[in-house]
Protein backbone atom coordinates (compact mmCIF):
# COMPACT_ATOMS: atom_id res chain seq x y z
CA UNK A 1 0.00 0.00 0.00
CA UNK A 2 1.42 3.37 -0.96
CA UNK A 3 2.04 6.05 1.61
CA UNK A 4 0.90 9.59 0.91
CA UNK A 5 4.54 10.49 0.17
CA UNK A 6 4.84 7.44 -2.07
CA UNK A 7 1.94 8.65 -4.18
CA UNK A 8 3.52 12.06 -4.55
CA UNK A 9 6.83 10.50 -5.63
CA UNK A 10 5.08 8.26 -8.13
CA UNK A 11 3.24 11.20 -9.65
CA UNK A 12 6.48 13.17 -9.85
CA UNK A 13 8.26 10.30 -11.58
CA UNK A 14 5.39 9.91 -14.01
CA UNK A 15 5.53 13.59 -14.94
CA UNK A 16 9.31 13.47 -15.29
CA UNK A 17 9.49 10.40 -17.51
CA UNK A 18 6.41 10.74 -19.73
CA UNK A 19 8.41 12.94 -22.16
CA UNK A 20 10.89 10.04 -22.45
CA UNK A 21 8.02 7.76 -23.46
CA UNK A 22 7.03 10.16 -26.22
CA UNK A 23 10.62 10.57 -27.47
CA UNK A 24 11.11 6.82 -27.69
CA UNK A 25 7.75 6.41 -29.43
CA UNK A 26 8.63 9.06 -32.01
CA UNK A 27 12.04 7.51 -32.61
CA UNK A 28 10.46 4.11 -33.12
CA UNK A 29 7.54 5.26 -35.28
CA UNK A 30 9.70 6.63 -38.12
CA UNK A 31 11.08 3.13 -38.67
CA UNK A 32 7.73 1.37 -38.74
CA UNK A 33 4.88 0.93 -41.24
CA UNK A 34 2.50 3.91 -41.48
CA UNK A 35 -0.29 1.78 -39.98
CA UNK A 36 1.36 1.94 -36.55
CA UNK A 37 -0.12 4.87 -34.60
CA UNK A 38 2.06 7.02 -32.36
CA UNK A 39 -0.60 6.99 -29.63
CA UNK A 40 -0.49 3.18 -29.49
CA UNK A 41 3.27 3.25 -28.94
CA UNK A 42 2.93 5.94 -26.27
CA UNK A 43 0.22 3.93 -24.50
CA UNK A 44 2.38 0.79 -24.49
CA UNK A 45 5.41 2.78 -23.34
CA UNK A 46 3.43 4.33 -20.51
CA UNK A 47 2.48 0.85 -19.30
CA UNK A 48 6.17 -0.03 -19.40
CA UNK A 49 7.00 3.06 -17.35
CA UNK A 50 4.40 2.18 -14.73
CA UNK A 51 5.80 -1.36 -14.54
CA UNK A 52 9.29 0.07 -14.11
CA UNK A 53 8.07 2.24 -11.22
CA UNK A 54 6.58 -0.80 -9.53
CA UNK A 55 9.53 -3.16 -10.09
CA UNK A 56 12.61 -0.97 -9.76
CA UNK A 57 15.11 -2.19 -7.18
CA UNK A 58 17.84 0.34 -6.41
CA UNK A 59 20.03 -2.38 -4.85
CA UNK A 60 20.66 -3.90 -8.31
CA UNK A 61 22.98 -1.04 -9.27
CA UNK A 62 21.18 0.33 -12.32
CA UNK A 63 19.73 3.84 -12.25
CA UNK A 64 15.99 4.28 -12.52
CA UNK A 65 16.45 6.20 -15.78
CA UNK A 66 18.25 3.24 -17.37
CA UNK A 67 15.78 0.70 -16.01
CA UNK A 68 12.77 2.76 -17.08
CA UNK A 69 14.17 3.33 -20.56
CA UNK A 70 14.62 -0.41 -21.05
CA UNK A 71 11.13 -1.16 -19.77
CA UNK A 72 9.52 1.50 -21.96
CA UNK A 73 11.22 0.26 -25.13
CA UNK A 74 10.53 -3.36 -24.20
CA UNK A 75 6.83 -2.64 -23.70
CA UNK A 76 6.63 -0.96 -27.11
CA UNK A 77 8.35 -3.91 -28.80
CA UNK A 78 6.01 -6.33 -27.02
CA UNK A 79 3.04 -4.37 -28.34
CA UNK A 80 4.40 -4.52 -31.89
CA UNK A 81 5.13 -8.25 -31.70
CA UNK A 82 1.63 -8.94 -30.38
CA UNK A 83 0.10 -7.41 -33.51
CA UNK A 84 1.93 -9.78 -35.84
CA UNK A 85 0.86 -7.72 -38.88
CA UNK A 86 3.20 -9.48 -41.29
CA UNK A 87 1.36 -11.97 -43.57
CA UNK A 88 2.57 -15.57 -43.59
CA UNK A 89 3.51 -15.34 -47.25
CA UNK A 90 5.84 -12.43 -46.53
CA UNK A 91 7.43 -14.26 -43.60
CA UNK A 92 7.92 -17.27 -45.87
CA UNK A 93 9.57 -15.09 -48.49
CA UNK A 94 11.84 -13.50 -45.89
CA UNK A 95 12.98 -16.96 -44.78
CA UNK A 96 13.61 -17.89 -48.42
CA UNK A 97 15.84 -14.83 -48.83
CA UNK A 98 17.73 -15.74 -45.65
CA UNK A 99 18.31 -19.28 -46.89
CA UNK A 100 19.47 -18.06 -50.31
CA UNK A 101 21.90 -15.64 -48.68
CA UNK A 102 23.17 -18.38 -46.36
CA UNK A 103 23.81 -20.85 -49.20
CA UNK A 104 25.48 -18.30 -51.44
CA UNK A 105 27.74 -16.76 -48.83
CA UNK A 106 28.85 -20.18 -47.60
CA UNK A 107 29.71 -21.12 -51.18
CA UNK A 108 31.22 -17.82 -52.28
CA UNK A 109 32.98 -16.88 -49.07
CA UNK A 110 31.87 -13.26 -49.50
CA UNK A 111 28.75 -11.11 -49.47
CA UNK A 112 26.47 -12.19 -52.30
CA UNK A 113 25.47 -9.66 -54.95
CA UNK A 114 21.82 -8.78 -55.53
CA UNK A 115 21.82 -10.43 -58.93
CA UNK A 116 23.27 -13.62 -57.42
CA UNK A 117 20.60 -13.75 -54.70
CA UNK A 118 17.84 -13.15 -57.26
CA UNK A 119 19.21 -15.95 -59.46
CA UNK A 120 19.43 -18.29 -56.46
CA UNK A 121 15.74 -17.60 -55.80
CA UNK A 122 14.98 -18.12 -59.51
CA UNK A 123 13.68 -14.57 -59.77
CA UNK A 124 14.29 -11.55 -61.95
CA UNK A 125 16.08 -8.64 -60.30
CA UNK A 126 12.96 -6.44 -60.16
CA UNK A 127 10.89 -9.26 -58.69
CA UNK A 128 13.54 -9.81 -56.02
CA UNK A 129 13.65 -6.10 -55.20
CA UNK A 130 9.87 -6.03 -54.81
CA UNK A 131 10.16 -8.97 -52.44
CA UNK A 132 12.68 -6.96 -50.41
CA UNK A 133 10.24 -4.05 -50.27
CA UNK A 134 7.49 -6.36 -49.02
CA UNK A 135 9.62 -7.95 -46.31
CA UNK A 136 11.08 -4.63 -45.18
CA UNK A 137 7.60 -3.24 -44.48
CA UNK A 138 7.23 -5.77 -41.70
CA UNK A 139 10.60 -5.42 -40.03
CA UNK A 140 10.30 -3.71 -36.70
CA UNK A 141 13.51 -2.16 -35.55
CA UNK A 142 15.79 -5.03 -36.57
CA UNK A 143 18.62 -3.91 -34.28
CA UNK A 144 16.43 -3.96 -31.18
CA UNK A 145 14.70 -7.16 -32.30
CA UNK A 146 17.99 -8.95 -32.87
CA UNK A 147 19.27 -7.77 -29.50
CA UNK A 148 16.05 -8.86 -27.79
CA UNK A 149 16.45 -12.34 -29.21
CA UNK A 150 19.77 -12.54 -27.37
CA UNK A 151 18.04 -12.53 -24.00
CA UNK A 152 16.97 -16.02 -23.04
CA UNK A 153 13.43 -16.66 -21.76
CA UNK A 154 13.20 -16.08 -18.05
CA UNK A 155 15.96 -13.43 -18.02
CA UNK A 156 13.63 -10.53 -18.78
CA UNK A 157 13.71 -9.07 -15.29
CA UNK A 158 16.94 -7.23 -14.55
CA UNK A 159 16.48 -8.00 -10.87
CA UNK A 160 16.73 -11.76 -11.55
CA UNK A 161 20.17 -11.95 -13.09
CA UNK A 162 21.55 -8.62 -14.21
CA UNK A 163 25.10 -9.83 -14.73
CA UNK A 164 24.02 -12.74 -16.94
CA UNK A 165 21.76 -10.52 -19.01
CA UNK A 166 24.56 -8.00 -19.52
CA UNK A 167 26.90 -10.78 -20.62
CA UNK A 168 24.40 -12.03 -23.21
CA UNK A 169 23.75 -8.50 -24.47
CA UNK A 170 27.47 -7.78 -24.82
CA UNK A 171 28.06 -10.97 -26.80
CA UNK A 172 25.15 -10.24 -29.13
CA UNK A 173 26.37 -6.70 -29.63
CA UNK A 174 29.84 -7.96 -30.48
CA UNK A 175 28.43 -10.43 -33.01
CA UNK A 176 26.17 -7.77 -34.50
CA UNK A 177 29.05 -5.28 -34.80
CA UNK A 178 31.12 -7.90 -36.60
CA UNK A 179 28.20 -8.67 -38.90
CA UNK A 180 27.73 -5.01 -39.79
CA UNK A 181 31.46 -4.65 -40.47
CA UNK A 182 31.23 -7.55 -42.96
CA UNK A 183 28.37 -5.93 -44.93
CA UNK A 184 28.99 -4.47 -48.40
CA UNK A 185 30.08 -0.84 -48.08
CA UNK A 186 26.79 0.75 -49.14
CA UNK A 187 24.74 -1.42 -46.77
CA UNK A 188 27.21 -0.73 -43.97
CA UNK A 189 26.83 3.02 -44.53
CA UNK A 190 23.05 2.67 -44.64
CA UNK A 191 22.99 0.90 -41.26
CA UNK A 192 25.24 3.56 -39.73
CA UNK A 193 23.02 6.36 -41.02
CA UNK A 194 19.88 4.56 -39.87
CA UNK A 195 20.88 3.39 -36.39
CA UNK A 196 23.74 5.68 -35.34
CA UNK A 197 22.84 8.96 -37.05
CA UNK A 198 19.09 8.16 -36.82
CA UNK A 199 18.29 9.51 -40.28
CA UNK A 200 14.97 8.47 -41.79
CA UNK A 201 14.74 6.55 -45.07
CA UNK A 202 14.16 9.67 -47.17
CA UNK A 203 17.24 11.38 -45.71
CA UNK A 204 19.35 8.28 -46.26
CA UNK A 205 18.18 8.19 -49.87
CA UNK A 206 19.51 11.71 -50.37
CA UNK A 207 22.90 10.74 -48.92
CA UNK A 208 23.15 7.58 -51.02
CA UNK A 209 21.66 9.16 -54.13
CA UNK A 210 18.85 6.60 -54.42
CA UNK A 211 15.08 6.52 -53.92
CA UNK A 212 13.42 5.84 -50.58
CA UNK A 213 12.15 2.56 -52.01
CA UNK A 214 15.70 1.55 -52.87
CA UNK A 215 16.81 2.33 -49.31
CA UNK A 216 14.08 -0.04 -48.07
CA UNK A 217 15.39 -2.77 -50.35
CA UNK A 218 18.99 -2.35 -49.26
CA UNK A 219 17.95 -2.22 -45.62
CA UNK A 220 15.95 -5.44 -45.93
CA UNK A 221 18.88 -7.16 -47.65
CA UNK A 222 21.30 -6.00 -44.94
CA UNK A 223 18.99 -7.27 -42.20
CA UNK A 224 18.78 -10.65 -43.96
CA UNK A 225 22.58 -10.88 -44.03
CA UNK A 226 22.76 -10.02 -40.33
CA UNK A 227 20.08 -12.56 -39.37
CA UNK A 228 21.98 -15.26 -41.25
CA UNK A 229 25.24 -14.35 -39.54
CA UNK A 230 23.77 -14.18 -36.03
CA UNK A 231 21.84 -17.43 -36.47
CA UNK A 232 25.00 -19.18 -37.65
CA UNK A 233 26.84 -18.07 -34.48
CA UNK A 234 24.16 -19.24 -32.03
Amino acid sequence: MYTARGKIEQAELLDEYLPLVRRQALSMQVRLPASIELDDLIQAGTVGLLEAMGRFDSTQGASFATFASQRIRGAMLDELRSRDWLPRSVRRNARAVDEAVRRLEQTLGRAAEETEIAAELDMGLEEYRQLLNDTNSGHLLPFEALMAEGVEPGIEDASIDTAYRQLIDEEKRRQLAEGIEALPEREKLLMALYYQEELNLKEIGVVLGVTESRVCQLHSQAVSRLRVRLTAQD
